[in-house]
């Protein structure tokens, strides 16, 4: 469609040029096309296009690992966001090399809604995680962490790791943290997406916070995770356990 256009702006004069005159443009005008079925597919376009296209395709169906059972995005926990966060919190300590108190992922961010059992695909993932969102970790006080915690569960409760809690009145109770209740006072290392750390899904308490950042993308943390899960010859298994309850 697109070199079809530019045939029909050189026939109609539009790209006229010489080495010896400048062109100046003394106005614009702007038309929609509407694309649709009855359009002729552009062959040479086409034609350029298939082999990048057959290589993400291929690229996509590379399986990475395998899942035991299904994977469900729930509230105020599901099997699919209990992945998610063990995989930022796993990866993150493997990446940064520190050791992470708390992982979040919000549940905004999740775009399936069910990952079935069997083979776990590249492609499957980048549906999962279509957003280039990093993982970054902020060093941030017990009580900056409860109000964080409690806008998680205002919005019926976002996938954790590393933490326990009650939600009552849409607030956070009962914080447990590496089996220690919540301390004010004390610094925790959170691991999060960038885009919540920088304010987003209103988590405006974690704006000022300085992120240590190493430009590692939350679906690469996905797929390393499934991969050394695969590589130590286990399959992706969720832990039957609470994280999250409603009071």
């Amino acid at each position: 469609m697109f070199l079809r256009t530019l045939r029909w702006l050189f026939a109609a004069g539009l790209f006229l040029s010489s080495c010896r005159s400048a062109q100046v443009p003394t106005g614009a005008a702007y038309h929609d096309y509407r694309v649709t079925d009855s359009v002729g597919r552009d062959t040479v376009l086409s034609a350029l296009l298939a082999p990048y296209r057959d290589s993400v395709n291929r690229s996509m169906n590379d399986i990475v690992g395998y899942l035991d059972a299904p994977l469900e995005k729930k509230s105020p926990q599901g099997s699919l966001g209990d992945f998610m966060a063990d995989a930022l919190f796993y990866m993150a300590k493997e990446k940064f090399g520190l050791q992470p108190d708390v992982a979040v992922v919000n549940s905004g961010g999740i775009r399936l809604t069910q990952v079935p059992a069997g083979a776990i695909t590249r492609g499957r993932i980048f549906e999962l995680m279509p957003f280039d969102n990093l993982v970054v970790v902020q060093r941030v006080k017990g009580d900056v962490l409860e109000q964080f915690l409690n806008l998680a569960a205002s919005g019926g409760g976002w996938p954790l790791a590393g933490v326990k809690m009650g939600i009552r009145d849409k607030k956070a109770v009962d914080i447990m943290i590496g089996g220690q209740p919540l301390d004010r006072q004390k610094t925790y290392l959170l691991v999060n997406s960038d885009y919540v750390a920088s304010g987003g899904d209103n988590a405006a308490m974690l704006k000022a916070i300085p992120q240590q950042n190493i430009g590692y993308l939350m679906r690469d943390a996905l797929l390393d995770y499934i991969r050394a899960q695969q590589a130590a010859g286990h399959h992706i298994s969720i832990p039957t356990e609470t994280r999250v309850y409603a009071q």
